[in-house]
């Protein structure tokens, strides 16, 4: 980039905050990181200059804003990256933070339409885009009366799996029927269950226009619902949909779509939209770098579309690996064994290329993997409630989203 920028990361606690850090320090960029965590994982690198505890997005959105505003007018940057959901914070006051330092995000509105899975669902239809036979609950009743399994059901607002339910029975109806009886809610989502590979596409716009895309497919499953192993892929169909969806909501910035590919028909059908930038290593391997992309935009440069990257590339996060392990098989044994794949690379992750940790550029990254493995094989089951534990306060809630959109 010529220069040596000075990066302002909205959390640090997320796979894709790592992943971030890891290709703006390889980029020469100066970064500091907040997060409410002060042993979060983005804490954990050589190339973070600087960490900033800060008040937590789910439970003070307002503080959050007051405290990234404060931090700015002290300290200068040149690129604010809004990693997670505070990009729904960012978008309601861009206004005012374009006034001191850059980003790139779309309107509140275009924000919101994307965060919310029954919005997103509402723009595929719009646009004719295929997704699984959905259809919209309002009430206790509505959702009692269903009788076509297996099916899933989502709240509009949720993140790395919270407020997903896999129904595949009555009776496992009738435990979520009471699980949310006391729950309040305008909507939920009911799709009916598809089959095929899981498959993630990411996306850099300028004011509506595509300027690259990668995407791969999820070949194990991670604690949280995450990939752990990764392949990247080539899908000029997937392109041309995202094309639309990036113009129709004129986006601005980093958004992602989850799909399932029926691999007889080479149809995609979305399942869910992440509108911001989503764990990017596997794409800088297979020579697209969407970060450098993302930071050139906030900076109102215009570069040209990206060609297609390669495909083929094969990936995995190692600490996701270990924790969908234990969740899987909740055994010690089985723990050193996928311990000593990955230390080997052997098995499924032969060929692959650690993205979330990667020793070789930043070896203080190795000691989240480290912790982990040690909790893990110390108690197993602690998978089961690790992600809650670190991944919660940078996520949006129904109350935070209402306070946001009260910000005048």
């Amino acid at each position: 980039m010529g220069i040596k920028r000075r990066i302002l990361l909205s959390e640090g606690s997320s796979t894709s905050a790592r992943e971030v850090i890891t290709a703006l320090g390889l980029l020469d960029c100066e970064i500091e990181i907040c997060d409410p965590n002060p042993y979060c994982i983005g804490r954990w690198s050589r190339f973070v200059s600087r960490f900033h505890r800060c008040p937590g997005l789910a439970s003070d959105p307002l503080g959050y804003l007051n405290f990234i505003m404060s931090l700015l007018a002290r300290r200068h940057f040149d690129v604010l990256i809004p990693i997670h959901e505070q990009g729904l914070l960012f978008a309601k006051v861009r206004e005012q933070l374009g006034q001191r330092v850059a980003l790139a995000v779309p309107s509140f509105q275009s924000y919101l339409k994307a965060l919310n899975k029954a919005e997103f669902s509402r723009i595929l239809s719009e646009l004719d885009l295929p997704q699984p036979s959905t259809a919209f609950v309002s009430t206790i009743e509505d959702l009692r009366v269903l009788d076509r399994f297996p099916l899933v059901v989502k709240t509009p607002i949720g993140t790395a799996s919270r407020g997903v339910w896999m129904i595949s029975n009555s009776a496992e109806l009738k435990r979520l029927v009471t699980e949310l009886t006391s729950t309040a809610f305008d909507e939920l989502v009911v799709q009916q269950f598809e089959v095929g590979p899981i498959e993630h596409a990411q996306a850099v716009f300028n004011s509506g226009r595509l300027v690259a895309m990668h995407a791969y497919r999820q070949i194990r499953r991670g604690a949280g619902g995450g990939p752990a192993v990764k392949v990247s892929v080539r899908r000029p169909t997937v392109r041309s949909h995202m094309q639309r969806i990036g113009q129709h909501l004129d986006w601005h910035g980093a958004l992602s779509l989850d799909y399932i590919l029926n691999e007889t028909s080479g149809i995609p059908r979305y399942i869910d939209c992440n509108p911001r930038l989503v764990e990017p290593i596997n794409a800088l391997l297979s020579g697209l770098d969407l970060t450098d992309l993302l930071l050139r935009v906030s900076l109102g440069e215009d570069p040209p579309e990206a060609p297609e990257d390669r495909e083929g590339v094969h990936t995995h996060l190692g600490i996701q690996a270990l924790m969908g392990c234990s969740v899987r098989e909740s055994s010690r044994a089985a723990l050193m064994a996928e311990s000593l794949r990955l230390v080997t690379h052997s098995g499924i992750y032969a060929g692959s290329r650690e993205e979330l940790t990667p020793v070789r550029w930043d070896w203080l990254s190795a000691v989240p993997t480290i912790f982990a493995a040690v909790l893990l094989l110390a108690n197993p089951k602690a998978a089961l409630n690790l992600p809650k534990a670190y991944w919660g306060a940078h996520l949006l809630t129904r109350e935070s989203i209402e306070a946001i959109q009260n910000i005048e």
